[in-house]
């Protein structure tokens, strides 16, 4: 079991460029409920959090029951954009290769998100992923982020140990999250939190492209010698 290594990606912000989709929704569920229109660097800022968890925070002032139904209506308000061929959430420059390449190397792949099963399903059948990734954490399965049981959950159903495990990811609850798990963090500099603040919450690197992801990951769980 010690020689298994797992690399687990964030998907909104470090696998894919979901975030004009991801504002778009939240000020259509807002204009559902008459709540004004969100700020979008606010929407930016919680994008990686599951979705009651960032109403709550989104709408610090508002009853529990109002949270729970702006996400539902965010949800509906996704789900139509999906349908849209312009909305098309594309694939980061080299996220491709660098899976390629992961896999090449004896890396297993894994994903930790707060999107629902549902959103991964689509994210995975518009890019033809399905069958890469042997571990799937969401926000149906799961406390939401920075909390630890993702990683945990993902340890367990791989037999990975956690000190041969990679969170990568671009928010700071990636990075908590990793931290709180103890698992290596790994930020990526493309996403929606400024990679300064990754460092701060735990970023043991942060990169600016997936061209050297292996091997800094490698590196990370201390191997050496190998990418």
């Amino acid at each position: 079991m010690s020689e298994l290594r797992l690399v687990v990606f964030d998907v909104d912000g470090t696998l894919i460029d979901s975030e004009h989709n991801i504002v778009t929704a939240m000020t259509e569920a807002w204009a559902h409920w008459d709540l004004g229109v969100p700020e979008p660097a606010d929407v930016r800022r919680i994008i990686g959090l599951s979705l009651v968890e960032a109403c709550q925070v989104l709408l610090p002032w508002a009853p529990g029951n109002l949270h729970r139904q702006v996400a539902e209506s965010y949800k509906q308000a996704f789900r139509a954009l999906r349908l849209l061929p312009e909305r098309e959430e594309p694939l980061f420059p080299g996220v491709r290769e660098a899976l390629d390449q992961l896999e090449a190397d004896g890396w297993l792949l894994g994903l930790a998100t707060g999107k629902s099963r549902r959103g991964v399903e689509s994210m995975l059948d518009s890019h033809d992923l399905h069958g890469r990734f042997v571990t799937i954490q969401t926000a149906d399965d799961n406390p939401g982020k920075p909390d630890p049981a993702m990683l945990l959950r993902a340890a367990a159903e791989t037999g990975v140990e956690l000190g041969r495990m990679v969170m990568v990811g671009d928010t700071v609850y990636d990075m908590q999250m990793a931290k709180s798990a103890k698992v290596a963090g790994l930020g990526v500099s493309w996403g929606y939190h400024h990679m300064d603040e990754l460092a701060e919450a735990g970023a043991a690197l942060v990169v600016d492209d997936f061209d050297t992801l292996g091997e800094i990951a490698a590196r990370l769980v201390g191997d050496k010698t190998c990418a």
